[in-house]
């Protein structure tokens, strides 16, 4: 793990990238820092990734590309294999500051919350006057509050999560909520909205020859697992459908604070129905979609998130299924728009009648490849990582820290 090879003069720029999370992990977070790594590499920078030892299962992912190092070191994962909570952060936090302080001199550090690791990268960007981008996929600050975090904490972690909004030269946003959220905490920083996507190269339509149908229809949920996700809501409204279609399961992917409340009510509710299979690639996570009844996301109310967009829809959708989608925010409106699906309300009732809607209309080959084909044009997350990897070298050409 050593330094990157110097550069013969006009080569591209060295960019390190700070994150905890990287695929092969699966998640939002990784999909979009691998596509901005990807982006990065395509125009000839030389990029070197600070990141985590992934689960054991998931290791051996794709091939790196070309001009891209990743550096991964050991860390402490909760019960579900999540890097989530303090001891956790610090497990990673506290060597990332060593590696960054000792690799070959970047000419710009990109970083991804939590805000604890922002901090590591502000003193070292301090100490080595290199100038760091902060993306902000969210708000710590907002999703501590909307889960009912104790006031004192919150109030800590906006000082915290300010100072390091503060330091950067810029600020990557994924969505106009997001960089409002920013101005709130930080005032005047510059933020560029560059939006939000999916990796429609893994999350793509699969061929039926390439997977064996199976002998169930199926719901599938993937993603986080959290209080402001609510999934909960999707095993209560299949358990009021579950008795009159026997045929149907409800399937989960993923990991989160809410995982094992999701399994007790599973359990009581609709036994041996629902089976929640824990994080697994982005490949198995598509194939399951492809043969899916519906893909399902949700977005918890009144939790200070109501502006955000799940990107585990646009998972769903660039697989060509159907989503159901339950909850507030931009999101409902893009279903109902485009027609992707169903959009109701955060509430069993109404996820149940629509779970029943998409049993009683079957997709077909033509409304799949319709999905599919909006979600390559309008959340592919090239795009997205062309506009953020534009801010990232311009932030380069700005020398020293704010």
């Amino acid at each position: 793990m050593g330094p990157l090879t110097r550069r013969p003069a006009g080569a591209g720029l060295r960019v390190v990238l700070v994150s905890r999370l990287f695929p092969p992990e699966p998640g939002a977070a990784a999909f979009r820092l691998g596509a901005l790594v990807r982006a990065l590499a395509r125009r000839d920078h030389d990029v070197r990734v600070i990141t985590t030892r992934p689960p054991s299962h998931l290791r051996g992912g794709g091939p790196t590309p070309p001009g891209v190092r990743v550096s991964r070191w050991p860390v402490l994962r909760d019960r579900g294999g999540n890097v989530r909570g303090y001891v956790q952060y610090a497990s990673f936090d506290v060597p990332a500051f060593v590696r960054l302080l000792v690799a070959e001199r970047p000419d710009v550090v990109v970083v991804e919350p939590p805000p604890t690791t922002g901090v590591v990268v502000r003193v070292v960007c301090a100490l080595r006057r290199v100038p760091y981008v902060y993306y902000a996929g969210d708000v710590s600050t907002t999703a501590a509050a909307g889960i009912g975090a104790a006031a004192p904490v919150v109030a800590v972690l906006r000082r915290v999560e300010r100072w390091v909004l503060r330091g950067a030269t810029s600020v990557l946003a994924v969505s106009a909520g997001v960089a409002s959220d920013i101005r709130d905490i930080a005032g005047d920083v510059p933020t560029t909205v560059v939006g939000t996507g999916v990796d429609t190269d893994i999350f793509t339509p699969r061929q039926v020859a390439a997977r064996q149908v199976a002998s169930r229809q199926t719901f599938v949920y993937a993603g986080t697992m959290s209080e402001l996700q609510g999934a909960e809501v999707f095993v209560r409204a299949f358990a009021q459908i579950c008795g009159s279609h026997p045929g149907v399961d409800l399937v989960m992917y993923g990991q989160g604070a809410e995982r094992e409340q999701i399994e007790q009510v599973a359990t009581q509710l609709a036994p041996g129905r629902v089976h929640l299979r824990g994080v697994v690639s982005g490949d198995e996570v598509a194939e399951a979609l492809s043969g899916a009844v519906a893909g399902l996301a949700s977005l918890h109310p009144r939790r200070g998130y109501d502006f955000a967009f799940p990107t585990k829809m646009f998972a769903v959708t660039a697989c060509g299924c159907r989503v159901i989608y339950a909850g507030p925010g931009p999101g409902r409106a893009m279903v109902e728009d485009n027609a992707l699906g169903w959009a109701c309300d955060w509430d069993s009732d109404a996820v149940a009648e629509a779970m029943r809607s998409a049993l009683a209309t079957p997709g077909s080959a033509q409304e799949t490849a319709r999905i599919a084909a909006w979600t390559q044009e309008n959340a592919s997350q090239a795009t997205v990582a062309a506009s953020a990897a534009d801010t990232v070298v311009t932030a380069a050409a700005r020398r020293g820290t704010r």
